[in-house]
């Protein structure tokens, strides 16, 4: 079953085409490693994906929503999760408000939502102490695992992970790996846009190369470079 599919996709910031005719499908259960240059196209691909871009042109769908559409983009995003390089966190709440206010956004109940923000903060190793602090008051790899834990609190089935080891240390780095078999082992299709390529290469059986807005590994993505 394909998750993603993209037939001559076109993107615009402003009026660059960051995406300039991408065909691409990527099924589920995969983990897809984007990569390429800054600039050729990885994080509009992740946005456009999570339904946070309008396509400009050429045909999206994601998990069986035709992004073109308003309404198809806005329900997409409950079953899609991007961690990008903002963090998706309200500074002024704390971080176990923080982890309730996206899983009760999951449609979850507040004692499903209580459960599985005390499972994500668990998962991702981050300590009691910090519930009751705001998230402004926390350091760089504290956010960037509570922002790992708000996802695995939402049990997206496509994860959109924009250099997700960014700013963790190496436990945190490896917490990273293990939440991406875990996500796919669950049944979740993953694609991570990384320069850390020796590491991700190890977790993604495909390679998808963009250069220039465009996919320029093989038709329709499906070769690899590995």
């Amino acid at each position: 079953m394909s998750v993603v599919e993209l037939r001559a996709a076109v993107a615009l910031l402003g009026r660059f085409p960051a995406l300039s005719g991408v065909d691409l499908t990527i099924h589920a259960g995969e983990t897809v490693l984007l990569r390429g240059p800054n600039g050729a196209g990885k994080t509009t691909l992740l946005h456009l994906c999570a339904g946070l871009l309008r396509p400009e042109s050429g045909g999206v769908r994601v998990l069986g929503h035709d992004l073109t559409g308003a309404a198809d983009r806005r329900s997409v995003r409950r079953r899609v999760a991007l961690l990008g390089h903002a963090t998706g966190l309200y500074d002024d709440l704390t971080v176990g408000e923080n982890l309730r206010f996206w899983a009760r956004a999951a449609g979850l109940s507040a004692a499903e939502a209580d459960r599985r923000t005390d499972e994500a903060r668990s998962r991702l190793e981050v300590p009691d102490r910090l519930v009751d602090q705001p998230v402004h008051t926390l350091s760089a790899g504290q956010r960037r695992r509570t922002s790992l834990a708000a996802l695995v609190v939402r049990r997206p089935e496509l994860w959109l992970l924009d250099e997700p080891h960014a700013g963790l240390d190496q436990t945190g780095r490896d917490l990273v790996d293990a939440l991406i078999g875990d996500a796919v082992a669950a049944g979740g299709t993953v694609v991570v846009s990384s320069h850390e390529l020796d590491r991700v290469a190890a977790l993604s059986p495909r390679t998808v190369t963009l250069a220039g807005g465009a996919v320029v590994d093989g038709p329709s993505g499906n070769g690899g470079i590995r």
